[in-house]
């Protein structure tokens, strides 16, 4: 479905990816793991094309996307959720959601009804600003709005970060749900979190995967030697 292949990424004349290799199973759930600070955020916006690679490639569905735009890359199937949210404080639930579908030139029809099932308090606060919202509830949106881009590929940077537990399990209740549809690539420092949904892990170190495979080999082993600081 989605493969990085050899990429290398420079961040003001520094080394920030190298030779970055994984590859995104369709409809599966790949976590991204690492310590704070070894490239996972810039590996996901080089894969949605915020950040250029020096070298290596980028296809998704056998397509080389590697020097496509971000709004190519999206309307391709690419839907991406970033650290932080980014949602339109000043705009309204429905007007936040609106945007997903017209982003990709879509009508909504039914969709927005998947959302709701999804996020139930979504439909109750459709005419309050983005801005009011708790962190969760943000989060709900954010990931309601990517959602309808129709992706092929739903990119989630740190989505449990500084979000209350019971939002945390309606956000795993969802990622459950959409396994199946869509292939999800979640970058999360919450381990069980991603023990509990991923179905394959990498965990990043200066800028490379230094170990990688099924969940069932993230070992304590494993995570002690490349996750516990």
């Amino acid at each position: 479905m989605l493969k990085i292949e050899n990429i290398n990424v420079n961040i003001g004349g520094s080394r920030i990816l190298r030779e970055m290799n994984f590859e995104l199973p369709t409809n599966q759930v790949f976590c991204l793991m690492g310590r704070n600070g070894v490239g996972k955020t810039t590996t996901l916006r080089t894969i949605v094309g915020l950040r250029k690679p020096v070298t290596g490639n980028i296809t998704l569905d056998g397509q080389d996307i590697t020097s496509l735009g971000p709004d190519a890359r999206a309307r391709l199937g690419i839907g991406y959720v970033p650290q932080g949210r980014e949602i339109f404080p000043t705009l309204t639930v429905a007007e936040n959601l609106r945007i997903g579908a017209i982003a990709q030139g879509t009508k909504m029809n039914g969709q927005l009804e998947k959302v709701y099932t999804l996020f139930p308090v979504l439909k109750e606060m459709l005419g309050r600003k983005g801005g009011v919202l708790s962190g969760g509830q943000q989060q709900q949106l954010a990931i309601g709005r990517a959602l309808l881009t129709n992706p092929k590929v739903l990119i989630l940077d740190e989505p449990t970060e500084g979000i209350q537990p019971n939002i945390i399990d309606q956000i795993g209740d969802a990622i459950k749900s959409l396994k199946g549809e869509m292939s999800i690539l979640l970058v999360e420092q919450y381990l069980d979190f991603c023990k509990e949904l991923a179905d394959y892990f990498a965990i990043m170190d200066r800028g490379s995967v230094v170990a990688s495979g099924g969940v069932a080999d993230l070992t304590d082993e494993v995570v002690k030697t490349h996750l516990q600081v």
